[in-house]
């Protein structure tokens, strides 16, 4: 590489002349590059000659002898990393250095939503681009759905230990500040039933009022009767791709709370912090039933009467949407 370096140096100052060798190679340094538009780019790694093409490559650099060369008379400055970077329009042989050696690598984002399983969430990490290695094995509602930052070339199990870590945590914060007699008594039984609340609803402003009607059929001893445990019963922890029926609501399965009284052995997905918030601090009301209204949320009763007549409301919702005239 060095007597590559000094062969160029060499051309430089045949072909400048030896008294304007020095500008020429300012002229070099400070000149715009071709680069058109900002990219991004992995930098390999390989060394400075392997970087060097890819750069040209990409169309960063003009040509790699000229890189070669100022990367060598500016070594002091330090070595050039293998990342992903973000390079700017128009790019000189400095601020390309500048950038191989002191910008922050790009910061890609993974966002984990609220609500999905363990087969979702695998999903995501093995389509996210950029993580590398195996995932590895975690339980369903051991992560928390939140964004990840991460760069090129981390690995799926770090990503994954994070989101475990920053479940743990927010259990604890979120238990600290628990409401009093709530009818279950440890952080695992909220997360059981924030999993429930997070698929029972998607509406921010109603996670606590079914929290709140979930709390009082488990302090009256009731089936909580959630259609999404009978879902994750009968997909077989999966999400279930057609409408449940009345053999999925009769089946005796743990998971299914139509045949269960109290909670289910475990989580039936990943809750978000709200969700775990609304099961904690649920809404007071005297409401025990609830069933969907056909705008995204639910008409909620006190009494099997009033129930009745909601669940009449939407069945004949399904109905006109089955069969629009």
């Amino acid at each position: 590489m060095r007597r590559l370096i000094a062969l160029l140096l060499l051309v430089l100052f045949l072909a400048a002349g030896a008294g304007g060798a020095f500008w020429y190679a300012r002229e070099q340094w400070t000149a715009p590059g071709p680069l058109a538009e900002p990219v991004q780019m992995v930098v390999p790694r390989g060394g400075t000659a392997a970087i060097a093409e890819a750069l040209a490559e990409r169309g960063i650099i003009a040509q790699p002898l000229p890189f070669l060369a100022a990367t060598w008379l500016t070594r002091a400055e330090g070595p050039l990393r293998a990342a992903e970077f973000q390079f700017p329009a128009r790019a000189s042989l400095r601020d390309v250095l500048h950038v191989l050696r002191d910008a922050r690598p790009v910061q890609r984002r993974l966002t984990i939503p609220e609500g999905l399983t363990v087969q979702q969430i695998t999903r995501l990490l093995e389509a996210a681009e950029g993580l590398v290695g195996d995932i590895p094995a975690f339980a369903e509602g051991e992560v928390l759905p939140e964004t990840y930052a991460y760069q090129w070339g981390d690995n799926r199990a770090a990503v994954v230990r994070r989101a475990k870590q920053a479940m743990d945590q927010a259990l604890v914060e979120i238990w600290a500040a628990r409401a009093q007699n709530l009818p279950f008594e440890t952080p695992r039984e909220a997360l059981i039933l924030a999993s429930i609340v997070e698929r029972e609803t998607g509406q921010r402003e109603e996670r606590a009022l079914v929290a709140g009607v979930f709390i009082n059929r488990l302090r009256r001893g009731m089936m909580l009767q959630s259609d999404p445990t009978a879902a994750y019963a009968a997909a077989d922890g999966g999400v279930l791709d057609r409408p449940l029926t009345r053999a999925d609501l009769d089946a005796d399965h743990p998971f299914n709370t139509y045949r269960i009284r109290g909670l289910p052995p475990a989580p039936i997905a990943s809750p978000g912090r709200a969700a775990l918030r609304a099961v904690v601090q649920p809404e007071a009301t005297d409401y025990i039933y609830f069933v969907a209204d056909g705008t995204g949320g639910h008409a909620f009763g006190r009494t099997l009467a009033e129930h009745n007549r909601n669940v009449a409301r939407w069945r004949e919702i399904e109905r006109s949407r089955a069969n629009p005239r």
